[in-house]
């Protein structure tokens, strides 16, 4: 029998890779687009659509690249509520890196959006039920190749989309400063466990504030880097131009420690990276010289409608401390700042629809996670019902957008986009990096009150106007705890630098932390 006949002999009894359509389904589809196909077309359609999707079985025998699972690790446990007080945990296990390395004696936690191979991915939601990644997202390997200790996964926001610390499958994540609290979100379970000193450091991620907000709220220092700086690859996202993974710390130096691990090209296999990045020793920049630094103090970040009169006094007083430091203060403005929530609404709310509906990473080059991508699409199939408020908002926003007006809405924001990052590059053309408060207001209760569920998530939502524009223009910021409200809640100062520019932000929380310790 020759290779050809064997082939085809072999092949016969293979279940096809994707089943040929029906006249009736390509029929529904040509309705969609408004395609009017008669009978014959439609036949037509059909064959040469099949004879293209038996291709499609040559490609399913070829083994696709995967993320690599280097370290060994059991499945893990759910903790008991005693072993796990502000419920920030979702999920604890044992994983040992390198012998050695920067991070070697670390522990450190993972928020439950970040693929760990071996344990259950939840993204604190019923739509995630049933998944195990089967790799390592590239943050979690370069850890663990620094010789970090990887102990549990961390609660987070249910699909990540909400600021405050009250909506995951898990239930409420409580505030250690106040347990009646929100700790925010939505990386709020790993604000929690780095605050409460459960662990030595914490992943985090941040589409429109969610490392920062928890880090506000929790008194910790969390950094949203500049977009790209460190690999996305194998996360579920939002929207591609928004996306950031990122540490969340005690300390500025634990937060500089990290950055050196996480940061630095992946090789292509996530977009976003530039080839060309360069990855400096943040640590060994740190100083508490801040003679000659120029601090811009953005005039749009205060005193805005949702501003509390508590949190500017508290940020303004942080402030003049690096000017006692020896920084030279200014004042600056950037006008678009004030209008960038409905911008980083629209992209999210249709940038959203491309992962919701059609699966991660649609569109781009570098990794796609194919397990990751159908086990989303089986679950918006079948579970859809169960998805959050905030995502059901931005499905319904997001799809009405695109059918009445396509994406010009959307192309229009990433335009303006461009326009507000000239703003604040302008800026810090004469600025070392901008200061404001973190949040615009103290973090909230963690019930309601009287207060339906929907109008008590948009008072929390309302204080993210300062962090949000920076997920769309991509500069880094990091939240420091800037000290505390007369109820003793942590009030965050924002420091945000140029593109790539770390080590300045960096450089200056340091400066600011020592001087706030009461350490120079």
């Amino acid at each position: 029998m020759d290779s050809t006949a064997q082939d085809r002999s072999a092949n016969a009894f293979r279940t096809r890779t994707v089943r040929a359509p029906s006249t009736e389904q390509l029929n529904d589809i040509a309705q969609r687009h408004g395609l009017n196909l008669d009978q014959d077309e439609l036949l037509h359609y059909k064959e040469d659509i099949g004879k293209t999707l038996l291709e499609f079985d040559k490609l399913e025998q070829i083994v696709e690249p995967r993320l690599p699972v280097k370290y060994p690790r059991t499945p893990g446990y759910q903790p008991e509520p005693e072993d796990n007080p502000y419920n920030a945990w979702c999920w604890r296990c044992d994983i040992k890196g390198a012998s050695t390395g920067k991070l070697a004696g670390k522990t450190i936690a993972i928020k439950d959006n970040i693929p760990t191979a071996g344990i259950q991915l939840r993204v604190g939601s019923h739509l995630f039920y049933g998944y195990t990644p089967d790799y390592d997202a590239t943050v979690v390997t370069r850890i663990l190749d620094a010789g970090g200790h990887i102990i549990g996964k961390t609660t987070c926001e249910n699909c990540c989309v909400s600021g405050g610390s009250l909506n995951s499958i898990h239930g409420p994540v409580l505030n250690p400063h106040d347990t009646r609290m929100n700790a925010n979100g939505s990386s709020s379970g790993s604000g929690v466990v780095v605050a409460s000193g459960a662990v030595d450091m914490a992943l985090g991620t941040d589409q429109g504030g969610s490392i920062r907000g928890p880090a506000s709220a929790c008194g910790i220092v969390g950094l949203k880097q500049t977009w790209g700086l460190v690999p996305y690859t194998g996360l579920p996202g939002l929207d591609v131009t928004v996306d950031h993974v990122g540490p969340m710390t005690r300390s500025v130096y634990d937060c500089a420690l990290l950055l050196e691990v996480l940061a630095g090209y992946d090789g292509g296999l996530d977009p976003r990276q530039p080839r060309d990045i360069t990855v400096p020793e943040y640590t060994k920049q740190l100083t508490t010289e801040l003679s000659g630094t120029k601090i811009g103090i953005l005039k749009e970040g205060f005193n805005t409608k949702n501003s509390e009169e508590e949190v500017d006094k508290v940020v303004m007083a942080a402030v003049r401390k690096l000017a006692d430091g020896g920084a030279v203060l200014q004042d600056v403005s950037a006008p678009l700042h004030s209008v960038t929530n409905v911008m980083w609404a629209t992209i999210v709310s249709q940038g959203a629809l491309q992962p919701t509906t059609k699966g991660v990473g649609y569109g781009q080059k570098g990794y796609h996670p194919t397990s990751l991508t159908e086990a989303m699409h089986s679950s918006v199939q079948t579970m859809i019902n169960d998805a959050p408020i905030n995502m059901k908002r931005n499905l319904l926003t997001g799809e009405y957008l695109h059918s009445c007006y396509g994406n010009r809405l959307y192309a229009k924001c990433q335009n303006l986009v461009m326009k507000l990052t000239q703003e604040y590059d302008k800026i810090l053309e004469s600025c070392d990096c901008l200061v404001m408060p973190t949040l615009t207001g103290i973090t909230r209760p963690l019930s309601p009150g009287d207060r339906p569920l929907k109008e008590h998530l948009a008072i929390i939502q309302s204080f993210t106007g300062n962090v949000k524009p920076f997920n769309l223009t991509g500069h880094p910021a990091l939240s420091i705890n800037a000290g505390f409200s007369e109820g003793g809640l942590p009030i965050g100062m924002m420091i945000v630098g140029k593109h790539f520019d770390e080590s300045t932000v960096l450089r200056v929380a340091y400066a600011f932390e020592q001087l706030r310790d009461g350490k120079i």
